[in-house]
């Protein structure tokens, strides 16, 4: 193309048809999926998801390969190239009426947890996600309590879905090489939540607010958030004395109604 891959829109193309493969297998297509890539670039996935969609949506940001990706598959009607930046774009009207969408992407690192909540928050939802991110976002997202990876992204992410870890990938399968590990993950959102939250927006504003002080301990962090923090947490039945660190979804949501 007579151009370099550009540092903004952190472009690094998968170049291993190997792993563009096992990424596509993990989508598990069956030809009557709609289905969502976003970030094709240089279309190493695009080739593979085609053969197993009923329709296809490209949603990419630089113009010069939007613009080849249409040259490529415009002649192909199942096929939709949407030159656009995914933080901007709303789905739901992009896609409209139909079966939930299977979304596959190899993420720009610098906003892939902007997008991992944008979709989780979607009124209609997706059937499933196959994302390739940084291996250290990646095992945020299925962090347990009680380790040092577990934190705000952790909660938020598994009260909506469950989260596989399912392929590493080194910079070697990248053009040009990250200077980092990336892992695939398999995201499923849940029918039901794991656990009953009265107020969503409670639950968010506390699990954020604890986990920007998470070595204090609870009865200190969630001043931010009320008068007398040791009688909510009394009321929840969780011992004053935690740190957000320790608690499970199950804990958050009992703490949440209680602050509610």
């Amino acid at each position: 193309m007579g151009r370099y891959p550009r540092k903004r829109f952190g472009q690094h193309f998968l170049a291993d048809p190997g792993i563009a493969e096992k990424i596509v297998g993990l989508a598990r297509l069956s030809g009557t999926e709609r289905v969502v890539e976003i970030g094709p670039g240089l279309g190493a996935l695009t080739e593979r998801l085609i053969r197993g969609a009923r329709e296809l949506w490209l949603i990419e940001v630089d113009a010069d390969l939007a613009a080849r990706l249409r040259d490529r598959y415009g002649a192909q009607p199942q096929v939709h190239v949407v030159e656009a930046d995914v933080l901007r774009v709303d789905m739901a009207h992009l896609l409209g009426p139909g079966a939930p969408p299977v979304v596959v992407a190899n993420l720009p690192y610098n906003i892939a947890t902007a997008v991992l909540a944008a979709l989780l928050d979607r009124p209609h939802g997706v059937a499933r996600m196959v994302l390739m991110l940084q291996r250290e976002v990646a095992a945020r997202l299925y962090a347990v309590p009680g380790s040092k990876e577990y934190g705000t992204l952790s909660v938020l992410t598994q009260l909506a879905a469950r989260v596989r870890p399912a392929l590493r990938v080194a910079p070697g399968a990248f053009v040009p090489r990250p200077k980092v590990v990336s892992e695939v993950v398999l995201v499923e959102p849940h029918a039901q939540p794991p656990v009953r939250v009265a107020d969503r927006a409670t639950f968010k504003r506390l699990v954020r607010a604890v986990f920007t002080q998470r070595r204090k301990q609870l009865r200190n962090s969630m001043r931010l958030l009320c008068r007398d923090a040791e009688a909510v947490l009394c009321q929840a039945r969780i011992d004053p004395m935690r740190r957000p660190e320790t608690l499970t979804l199950a804990e958050f949501a009992a703490l949440s109604d209680a602050l509610n």
